[in-house]
């Protein structure tokens, strides 16, 4: 079994190329849900949706987010009445969104309707949002001349990552508790990876959880991870102007110094074999390999390089 430490598009991604290499049914993927938001009412987990939509064939790659041959009927209907729309659904994501919602408002948890979803699209991975609890990440950033505290969202969609962060906290982490399962996959599994994902956004709050994190830090020798710094740039998102604003090197290096508690290995880009020794200096093994997931087959040979680590 492998557990599979995910974010959003890069881990999904990676779990593309790990499934069609070990078989799906043989993947548990903690997801991230510290991004995840009320909006027009509706609960929106957005890495547990990409990565299931990814797996089961629906992902939008034109977007990067959402389903495929998506519609926004709604969405301009609502801008015709003078709602907020900075946060767009569209309206074959919507179903996903409404039955969520109403299966949360009845009492069911996170991670049973979860499964449900991932069962209903034909999922055979096991999708496990990293907790059943609340947990929020906060940034507070400079927005003019004064300082705001924002949700993921606002920060991500609303302001578009182009702000600058002084702090960022995962309010709620302290007190959650992992989902039924997580600790099981993590301490069964006969490889961790930790997908090349924003340490900061999309690990970082996974990692706050202290049964999870103290989980992983305890089969540190088996968890491999991958690093979404290639030559100084981030592979998508913010992780780049994140990591250089908190005061990180931007580089391999800096993400070995930020995941050395959690991996043993680090798999790093062929363009950046040069800070081997560097990352190797920071606490991690360092393995050199091509790391750009451009189509099926350059996942699965990533994939590849991970299982053998």
């Amino acid at each position: 079994m492998v557990a599979v430490i995910a974010g959003g598009v890069g881990a999904a991604k990676l779990m593309l190329g790990l499934g069609a290499l070990a078989c799906q049914d043989q993947l548990v993927a903690v997801v991230n849900t510290g991004d995840d938001e009320v909006i027009h009412g509706l609960h929106i987990s957005p890495d547990l949706d990409t990565v299931t939509y990814t797996l089961a064939g629906l992902n939008n790659v034109e977007t990067g987010w959402g389903v495929v041959a998506e519609s926004w009927r709604v969405m301009e209907e609502l801008e015709i009445l003078g709602g907020d729309t900075w946060f767009r659904l569209g309206d074959r994501d919507l179903a996903t969104h409404l039955l969520r919602s109403g299966a949360l408002r009845s009492g069911e948890t996170l991670s049973s309707i979860s499964a449900r979803i991932a069962t209903a699209r034909k999922v055979t991975a096991r999708l496990l949002p990293m907790t059943d609890d609340r947990v929020s990440t906060r940034l507070v950033a400079e927005i003019g001349s004064s300082q705001q505290s924002l949700s993921f969202q606002e920060y991500f969609v609303k302001h578009q990552h182009g702000v600058k962060v002084i702090e960022v906290a995962y309010d709620g982490a302290q007190e959650a508790q992992a989902a039924p399962g997580v600790l099981d996959a993590i301490t069964q599994a006969d490889r961790i990876v930790l997908c090349p994902s924003n340490p900061i956004l999309s690990l970082g709050p996974i990692f706050a959880i202290k049964q999870i994190g103290d989980a992983v830090k305890a089969q540190r020798d088996r968890a491999v991870a991958v690093s979404p710094i290639v030559g100084g740039k981030a592979i998508k998102g913010p992780a780049a102007s994140l990591m250089e604003q908190l005061g990180h090197e931007v580089s391999a290096v800096g993400i070995a110094r930020l995941l050395a508690p959690y991996a043993a290995t680090l798999v790093i880009d062929q363009i950046d074999a040069d800070l081997s020794a560097a990352v190797e200096a920071a606490g991690m093994r360092c393995i050199v390999a091509d790391t750009m997931m451009v189509d099926a087959a350059s996942s699965q040979a990533l994939a590849q390089v991970v299982l053998n680590a």
